[in-house]
């Protein structure tokens, strides 16, 4: 199994086959890697027809590094898709697109080391090779290397492989929450150190849902059942059984096991990814004025974003915060199985 983001692969479409999906209005939505755990509440909603009982009849594409998925939105290929924390670039640019809901509260981005090597917390690491990827060396790991005193020298680049992680004990590299940490294990038996980068202060979403002002404006209820379908997704597929949602994840993406599955949804369950801060008190996909303000300053800060950009035009809270447990979809299930 390689580890996230190092295989890639042209979208594959997955259509749910619910009763009367003929009559439901047939929408695209956009992943921002390939079908795995992280993704599982939007499967939910597809395999145990949460999209159909909302009228909607909703392809998954998965997604890759070659794929732009602004050039798709722009095209009208895709109706939705996962834009992280780009809102602040469609401000910036003054793009027709916004940020609806944030899946994740928290980034699972981590940083990861040897054990007994001295690393208890990311002050630690000064000094230390560091491997991340060009696209983390202008977002997170500038908000880290102006916290804790990072050098640029110490970047090396992220190869998508394990081997020079583990041939160095005093190398350090990026990874995700739910995928290297679980590999590590399995490959090298040992239990690394892991520091995920949400516990250092940044203040990103993660699994951010964008559209266009154009759907928004000529079809809001669509956007807003398409909203309230994946929350309730999202809700089943980490309080009930998620069975349904694995096996389409399984058949999207043969390289996932299910026992990495089974790990990413556990550690999402155990750090609070979807349902901790806002979402506790505003449900899952919940967003907040102070939040997007709070990590528009602080990436402003260290030279990510030029200062004076009107955030507040790149999303909109119009779709979310209607409240803890508002979007359970009760015919899906309840049973609150682990």
């Amino acid at each position: 199994m390689l580890p996230r983001r190092a295989a890639f692969a042209a979208p594959l479409l997955l259509l749910a086959a619910a009763p009367g999906a003929a009559a439901a209005e047939r929408v695209v939505f956009g992943l921002d890697w390939k079908a795995e755990a992280e993704y599982g509440g939007f499967y939910q909603a597809l395999a145990t027809g949460i999209y159909a009982r909302h009228g909607l009849d909703v392809r998954i594409a998965q997604g890759g590094p070659q794929l732009n998925h602004v050039q798709l939105l722009l095209a009208g290929r895709q109706q939705f898709d996962l834009a992280g924390g780009r809102a602040v670039e469609f401000a910036r640019h003054d793009l027709p697109f916004v940020a609806i809901a944030a899946i994740f509260q928290k980034d699972p981005s981590v940083l990861i080391a040897h054990p007994g090597t001295g690393v208890r917390g990311f002050a630690d690491l000064k000094g230390r090779p560091i491997e991340v990827a060009a696209d983390v060396r202008a977002g997170w790991w500038r908000f880290l290397a102006a916290k804790y005193g990072y050098s640029d020298s110490q970047i090396r680049p992220y190869t998508f492989n394990l081997a020079a992680f583990l041939a160095n004990k005093r190398m350090v590299q990026e990874g995700y929450l739910g995928s290297e940490p679980f590999l590590i294990e399995q490959q090298a038996h040992f239990k690394p150190v892991v520091l995920p980068i949400a516990e250092a202060g940044y203040q990103g979403y993660g699994n951010v849902i964008a559209t266009s002002r154009r759907l928004i404006a000529e079809n809001p209820g669509l956007v807003q059942r398409f909203v309230d379908a994946s929350i309730a997704g999202w809700h089943s597929y980490l309080h009930d059984d998620p069975a349904p949602a694995d096996a389409l994840i399984r058949k999207a993406n043969p390289d996932m096991p299910q026992d990495l599955i089974d790990y990413g949804r556990k550690v999402m369950r155990e750090y609070g990814i979807v349902e901790s801060g806002d979402a506790a008190r505003l449900g899952i996909g919940a967003m907040t004025d102070a939040r997007w303000q709070a990590y528009y300053d602080g990436m402003a800060a260290v030279g990510v974003y030029p200062k004076g950009i009107d955030i507040r035009k790149g999303y909109t809270l119009q779709f979310v915060d209607r409240g803890a447990g508002r979007f359970v979809d009760r015919r899906a299930g309840g049973g609150g199985k682990g």
